[in-house]
Order: structure tokens, then C-alpha cells, then sequence
């Protein structure tokens, strides 16, 4: 699934800041790998700005390397970005022991198109980069690599410096534990843009009885606000606690308020909005229809993509 996907998989870019410090076949090879390095970036950590700023430091590298003797650019690259992905995911696990609240992955802009692809939108999914954080930092990009990606074993054991054997086992192992925590929600792009305004509807009118029709009975709730937004320290569950929450929430609207229906991580999602300035996300997911999880980010932190 990798090819002509990856430069509208995230909608910031991290190439404000090439300028002409290097040649310009340098940077003219760069760009043709950018959107791809972007793309494994972030699934690996989870964080627009943390892909970003690998991007940027790859960037770097490759502004100093003898570009003249590398045979494969995008290998180079990739190899590249993912060790640097993988030290700097090692630190953010530390980073989340002391987060406050529930930590959930930085919500990203996508494309509606990324969204029609069924594994595509999988790959971005909150809930499947939720599960990721899970693995261990090696696992997980051998797991993005092999099946976001669909890179071979023999180039994903010299990315991640490991012999062949061990990617292979590596990524049987992720792979597993993947799907043993995973649910499988909902992907007809319909039936979630249709969910999604109901949902909204019901909330911005504080309808608590609509809003229950769209709950599963067993949906939970996880807001993350990281100790910088107001959100509950807890994931709350049961679709009658959570209406309430919801309709808690809506009550509570910023100054110069508005609602926007966008596609998020691959996603039919919700943005609102104070002035310019992002303060929520949310995205939701499905299982026979009816909102079996929603993700609420309200920590600012995670929100300047969406600005």
C-alpha cells in the first residue's frame, strides 16, 4: 500500500525549513522521498511534530552525506528516519509513564481519498496507533515497515540492524500481538461519515436520548487534555455516563465557537474550534454501527497540526 500514498497521508510539512544549504539535486531528491519518510514517521511515533522534526533531522544527514555515493536514496532515507523514529520513540515512552490522563496518538489531517482505501486508513487509525504503542520501539517500526509498507524482510532487517531472521520473527511476534488486543471496528466510509453527524447533532443539542441511540451500550470514552486541558483523568464507560459527559462537554464551548466536520487520520472526525485556534479533536469508532470507542483530544500540545 505504500506507493503514491504517503505525501497526503499528513497535511503539515516539514520541508519549510530545507532552504538551500545544499545542492539542488540534494534537496530535489530529499523532496521526492519526503512525504514517505513523513508517513513512517509519524506511525512510528504517533506525533506529527516528533515525525516532523525527524524528518528534519534526517534532512540534515542527508544534507551532509555524500549523496553522490549512496545507490539507493530512499533506502538511505528510510533507514535513516526510522533509527531516528525509534530513538526518539524510546524517550516519548518514558515521556508517557508521567503523562497525565490517558495518552492518545496526536490526531493528523488526511485526505479524503487516504480515507477511501480500506488498509491505507487502517494504518492511521487512532485505534490501530493506539495499539502500537503497546510494542516495543523495534517491533513497532518493524510492524509499520512490513505492513504499512509492504518492505521485504531482507530491507527491514537492514533498516532496523538486525539480521533477516529476526525481522521475520519480529514481525510474527508484533503482528500477533496486534490483533490479540485490536478491535474490529467499523470501515464503510458511509455508515461512519453518517454515525459521526448524528453524533454531532445530538451533542451540540444536548439531546441526551439521541445521542444514547448512537452509543453502543458498552462505548467508552477517553479524553486526553495531558494535565494541560480540562478532561477526565479516567476512561469513562456505558453509554448513559458518557452521553452525560458528552453533553457536559457541549455546554462548554470555547469563545468563538465553531464545529467542523473533517477527515481525520484516515477518518470521518470533529474539530472545534476557538477563533483559528483548534482546542478539540474527536474521532469515532464503530462496531455494528453504533460508537463503540471516541477519542477526545483536547491537549493543545497535540492540536497545532490542526490549526
Amino acid at each position: 500500500m505504500a506507493d503514491g500514498v504517503e505525501a497526503a497521508d499528513i497535511a503539515g510539512t516539514a520541508g519549510a525549513d530545507i532552504a538551500g544549504t545544499a545542492g539542488t539535486d540534494t534537496v530535489r531528491e530529499f523532496e521526492r522521498h519526503r512525504g514517505r519518510l513523513l508517513a513512517v514517521a509519524y506511525r512510528v511515533l504517533g506525533r506529527t511534530g516528533d515525525a516532523e522534526d525527524v524528518v528534519q533531522d534526517a534532512w540534515l544527514r542527508w544534507s551532509l552525506a555524500d549523496v553522490g555515493q549512496v545507490a539507493d536514496p530512499e533506502a538511505y532515507l528510510v533507514r535513516t528516519t526510522t533509527r531516528l523514529a525509534i530513538d526518539r520513540l524510546r524517550s516519548a515512552q518514558a515521556r508517557h509513564e508521567s503523562y497525565v490522563g490517558p495518552w492518545l496518538p496526536e490526531p493528523m489531517l488526511t485526505s479524503p481519498d487516504v480515507a477511501e482505501d480500506v488498509a491505507l486508513a487502517d494504518s492511521v487509525s487512532t485505534a490501530l496507533l493506539l495499539v502500537l504503542e503497546t510494542l516495543s520501539p523495534i517491533e513497532r517500526a518493524v510492524f509499520v515497515l512490513r505492513e504499512a509498507f509492504g518492505y521485504p524482510y531482507g530491507e527491514i532487517a537492514e533498516i532496523v540492524g538486525r539480521t533477516e531472521a529476526t525481522a521475520r520473527q519480529t514481525a510474527r511476534h508484533a503482528r500477533a500481538h496486534v490483533e490479540a488486543r485490536r478491535t474490529r471496528y467499523d470501515t464503510d466510509l458511509a455508515t461512519r461519515t453518517a454515525a459521526t453527524e448524528r453524533f454531532l447533532a445530538a451533542a451540540a443539542g444536548g439531546d441526551l436520548g439521541a445521542l444514547m441511540a448512537v452509543l453502543a451500550p458498552d462505548v467508552e470514552l477517553v479524553s486526553d487534555g495531558g494535565g494541560l486541558a480540562p478532561a477526565p483523568r479516567k476512561a469513562i464507560h456505558g453509554a448513559e455516563l458518557v452521553a452525560r459527559a458528552l453533553a457536559t462537554f457541549a455546554g462548554r464551548m470555547p469563545p468563538e465557537p465553531s464545529v467542523e466536520l473533517v477527515t481525520l487520520n484516515a477518518g470521518p472526525g470533529i474539530v472545534i474550534r476557538s477563533g483559528p485556534t483548534a482546542v478539540v479533536a474527536i474521532t469515532l469508532h464503530l462496531v455494528d454501527g453504533l460508537v463503540r470507542t471516541v477519542h477526545l483530544v483536547s491537549n493543545p500540545e497535540k492540536l497545532t497540526a490542526l490549526g
